[in-house]
């Protein structure tokens, strides 16, 4: 029978390391859809203000956001199912 993910099989105790293997890959995606939806809305803020098209690159930007937490949980869902087979 294999260990369950993330435990040390020796030990018995959390394996940071594969802890911190797993972090970087869902962290990039984090940080890709939350800085494309940043930028966005900074641009907005500096530059459209309260006029159409500051409405509809705020539009684009929660388009962004919501489009980036489904691949970020299809991810963790993917790898979860990986990790899990062994």
């Amino acid at each position: 029978m294999s260990s369950p993910p993330f435990i040390d099989p020796e030990s018995r105790e959390l394996d940071l390391a594969q802890v911190r293997a797993e972090i970087f890959p869902l962290a990039g995606l984090i940080v890709l859809f939350e800085g494309a939806a940043l930028l966005l809305f900074l641009i907005t803020l500096l530059v459209a203000g309260n006029s159409l098209l500051g409405g509809v690159l705020t539009v684009i930007s929660q388009f962004i956001l919501a489009v980036g937490t489904g691949i970020v949980l299809m991810y963790v869902v993917a790898r979860g199912i990986q990790l899990a087979d062994g």
